[in-house]
């Protein structure tokens, strides 16, 4: 399909998502069994898929790290002087972690997936989905604790890492590349058909939890969320890869893993650790539904 026909697509389903959540269909049971089976079935599949057969010397780039980090931290900063002065620490707190605090594993590795193939280019937004996933949440964990005075149980976080299945999924996919294991065709078709599943998927999943109560939150700090969320940090990100002069397949995954909407998961963060839970909900529904064009402007720049 093409970049369009894509994002036309990732349109439709998640407001299949959104009409099944209105009409009853889509409960929320059922939408938990729909990200149950994206998190812990098809999303491992895609990761594992994607690295155990990749050469290693081109997937393990420096530079998408790196930069992955700088346009991270810089728009942690940017967010931070950007809300300095909203009404409260429980605003704050998640107008600031949902300015950067991205959607890269229901959303980011399968739309990567889903425009550039199998190839190099989603194997390296694979490994950019583990960093991400050490960086971000202690970060936004951190972030809550100095706004909120939320206490954490650290614990509980380390033993959810280590029994993350995206990291173990690509532990195992770059454990098979380095040793050269070849992977059995029919293990590899099961892979590429679960594999498929991810993308669609995720998106009823997501459409299943979008919530939006205009009269509840602040528009302009939406807005502002939005605007450095969906349209700085992508910009940011071409500028520092261009900067590192990194090669096309580096360039593609760091950008458009990078110009993902605000991630659910921020929500429930919200909701357990003092922040405002209906900005965070209204954040996650317009980020999302704005990412839909903005994603395909990133496309056409990078593809």
């Amino acid at each position: 399909m093409s970049v369009v026909t894509n994002l036309l697509y990732l349109l439709v389903v998640l407001g299949l998502g959104v009409a099944g959540r209105s009409v009853g269909l889509l409960t929320d049971r059922r939408a938990d069994l729909l990200t149950t089976v994206a998190f812990y079935v098809a999303l491992p599949a895609l990761v594992f898929g994607s690295t155990a057969g990749q050469d290693l010397g081109e997937v393990l780039e420096p530079r998408l790290v790196v930069g992955y980090w700088t346009v991270l931290f810089a728009v942690v900063a940017v967010g931070w002087v950007v809300h300095r002065r909203e009404s409260s620490s429980a605003v704050r707190s998640v107008a600031v972690v949902q300015s950067y605090h991205g959607n890269l594993g229901f959303l980011g590795l399968p739309i990567v997936a889903a425009a550039f193939g199998s190839g190099v280019v989603t194997a390296k937004a694979s490994l950019l989905l583990g960093v991400g996933a050490l960086t971000q949440v202690p970060l936004t964990l951190g972030v809550f604790a100095f706004l909120t005075d939320a206490e954490t149980d650290l614990r509980a976080e380390v033993r959810g890492f280590l029994t993350n299945p995206v990291l173990l999924s690509l532990g195992a996919g770059l454990a098979v590349a380095a040793l050269g294991v070849p992977v059995p065709e029919p293990v590899s078709a099961g892979l590429g058909v679960l594999a498929e599943l991810a993308l669609p998927v995720a998106l009823l999943a997501i459409g299943a939890s979008l919530s939006f109560d205009r009269d509840a939150v602040d528009r302009s700090t939406v807005g502002s969320v939005v605007a450095v969320k969906m349209l700085v940090m992508p910009a940011v990100a071409l500028l520092v890869f261009w900067a590192l002069a990194a090669d096309p397949s580096t360039t593609r995954a760091g950008v458009v893993m990078l110009a993902m909407p605000t991630a659910v998961s921020t929500f429930v963060y919200a909701s357990e650790l003092g922040g405002d839970a209906d900005l965070a909900s209204t954040n996650v529904f317009v980020t999302t539904v704005a990412s839909v064009a903005s994603v395909l402007v990133v496309l056409q720049f990078v593809g």
